[in-house]
């Protein structure tokens, strides 16, 4: 009986120990897909157990995971039972091998008294050095040192008042800079006891395995049950938020071959604490920050306002309405000359990515290891380029300027995936400047302004002949005539778009009318007038309109 008894706790105790069993591990960074703001880091780590419970210690981490982010899977036949973030805050180095937590406790309580002392020791000192600024004042402020005194003042007393002046401001410089020396002092030593207090707190509050390393230790915990002993392999990852990705595009245009390149870059940016080396790259559109919540109406009630005179108050309720006013496109730059030469292509990096459509996301996977440190410096990665359907057109305004602009209509933009970013414009192997693409507003046709063409002439006239200025009864009448002149002095065809205005009024006592569009296309409700048409190679085109505004003839109206 006592022997069976003995075997029972034996089992027992032997179950107890396998239960607390604890082995740590290095983890591998193998992967991370970047998101518009943050990253998924993806880890290896070889695990081997006993049977029964272990917590699977795992480091070489990032400090800035988002713990609700951790997935872990693996091989072995083992349960997983728990997953979670700690820090570990190793000894300090100047404790290592003392032992007892007492004396821990005891080193803490004396350094805590210390700093106390040193605080009372640091506010005498400066209070010493206040008494002697004060004492400078007083005599630098004296009315014989300010030259206040009588004009009978002898030269004697002249003298002594400067030597006393210079003995005693000399006295008691050096006493204020001895003691603020000595005041420094006791603040550096102040601020190393507020160091190795901490040091010693945060050892004491987590009391673990004892590390050279003062820097608190981040790590995934995984506590697994086995029924036998196991070894396998563990994968894991986490999303951090200090990392992401900036878009940034360029745009090549060939007017030889009439097709546009896009190429799609990606500034990738990172301040994890880990240095990725040698990692497998995703670049993911999503944003795992942004809010996924589909908002839901609430009834809108409307009352009168009551307002009651006992307090004064008002009900009311208040819509606010967010306008968003973006600009597609704007385009600034100059443009010089490059050198072309026939050299082979090299390879790019973009022909080693794959894209990945999501439902509400493209990932773009790039077959290529990259390393890139953890200094939140930006690095540059190449994820695909692209030949765009593109339609030239020409486009002038000569009301505003007589140059002609070739522009670019791109269509089909949205099955790249495309994020709102900045784009470099290069045409012919110039660089002409910059512009804004921003799918999430353009219409189904990115116009792109690739500058002036001084092979096409466009000339605007005010026809004076044509001018008119009559009084009909209380109204006065004014005719405007114009002409636009178009030479194409190319050598092939060209289709333009010439665009100019009318006036347009909200006042029902301005009447404007026009008998003459020369079949240009007129809106109504921005005064926009347009021409579209092809134009031959030397061919000449004559554009000519005109306009009429009524109002009342004793009021001055500016046109």
């Amino acid at each position: 009986m006592k022997k069976s008894f003995i075997l029972t706790c034996l089992l027992f105790a032997s179950t107890w120990l396998r239960a607390t069993d604890k082995e740590t591990i290095k983890a591998t960074l193998t992967e991370v897909t970047v998101y518009a703001q943050g990253a998924q880091m993806h880890h290896k780590a070889n695990y081997s157990v006993n049977a029964g419970v272990t917590e699977i210690i795992i480091e070489g981490i990032s400090a800035f995971i988002d713990s609700k982010s951790i997935q872990v899977k693996g091989t072995g036949d083992l349960v997983l039972l728990d997953t979670k973030f700690s820090f570990y805050y190793p000894q300090p180095s100047n404790a290592l091998n003392q032992g007892a937590s007492l004396k821990i406790k005891r080193d803490i309580q004396l350094l805590e008294d210390s700093l106390r002392v040193m605080d009372f020791d640091i506010r005498d000192i400066q209070d010493e050095i206040n008494v002697l600024n004060a004492s400078k004042s007083i005599i630098a402020s004296n009315g014989m040192v300010r030259s206040i005194g009588k004009v009978n003042d002898s030269i004697n007393l002249l003298k002594q008042t400067i030597e006393y002046y210079t003995l005693k401001m000399n006295e008691l410089n050096k006493k204020i800079i001895a003691l603020e020396k000595k005041r420094q002092e006791k603040a550096f030593r102040k601020i190393a006891m507020e160091t190795r207090l901490t040091d010693l707190k945060n050892y004491q509050n987590n009391n673990g395995e004892i590390e050279n390393n003062k820097s608190p230790i981040p790590r995934i915990t995984i506590t697994v049950s086995a029924k036998t002993a196991v070894s396998g392999k563990l994968n894991f990852s986490y999303v951090v938020s200090n990392a992401g990705w900036t878009p940034i595009y360029d745009l090549r245009s060939d007017a030889s071959t009439g097709k546009i390149e896009l190429t799609y870059k990606a500034e990738v940016f990172q301040s994890t604490g880990l240095d990725w080396d040698n990692i497998k790259l995703n670049i993911s559109t999503n944003n795992p920050y942004v809010n996924k919540t589909k908002p839901t109406l609430n009834p809108w009630y409307i009352d009168y306002n009551i307002y009651k005179s006992e307090n004064k108050k008002g009900v009311m309720d208040k819509l606010q309405e967010v306008q968003i006013t973006s600009q597609a496109l704007f385009n600034r730059g100059y443009a010089y000359s490059e050198d072309m030469d026939d050299e082979k292509n090299i390879m790019g990096a973009d022909q080693f990515t794959t894209v990945v459509h999501h439902l509400i996301s493209a990932e773009f996977k790039i077959d290529l290891p990259y390393s890139i440190k953890s200094n939140n410096e930006k690095h540059m990665v190449l994820i695909k380029t692209a030949n765009l359907d593109t339609k030239f057109k020409y486009y002038s305004v000569p009301k505003l300027d007589a140059s002609v602009y070739l522009v670019a209509q791109m269509t089909k933009l949205d099955e790249l995936q495309l994020v709102p970013g900045q784009a470099n414009i290069f045409f012919d192997g110039s660089y002409i400047g910059e512009t804004y693409i921003d799918p999430t507003t353009m219409d189904d046709t990115l116009n792109l302004s690739l500058g002036k063409d001084p092979s096409i002439v466009v000339k605007r006239t005010l026809l004076k002949k044509e001018l008119k200025d009559r009084i009909i009864g209380d109204k006065r009448e004014r005719t405007f005539a114009y002409s636009i002149e178009i030479s194409n002095q190319k050598s092939s065809s060209i289709e333009i778009v010439i665009q100019d205005q009318l006036p347009i009024t909200q006042n029902a006592d301005i009447n404007i009318e026009s008998d003459n569009f020369a079949k240009g296309r007129f809106d109504e409700r921005t005064g926009l007038l347009e021409w579209s048409f092809i134009l031959k190679a030397k061919e000449n085109k004559v554009i000519d309109y005109n306009f009429r505004v009524k109002h009342a003839k004793d009021k001055n109206l500016e046109i």
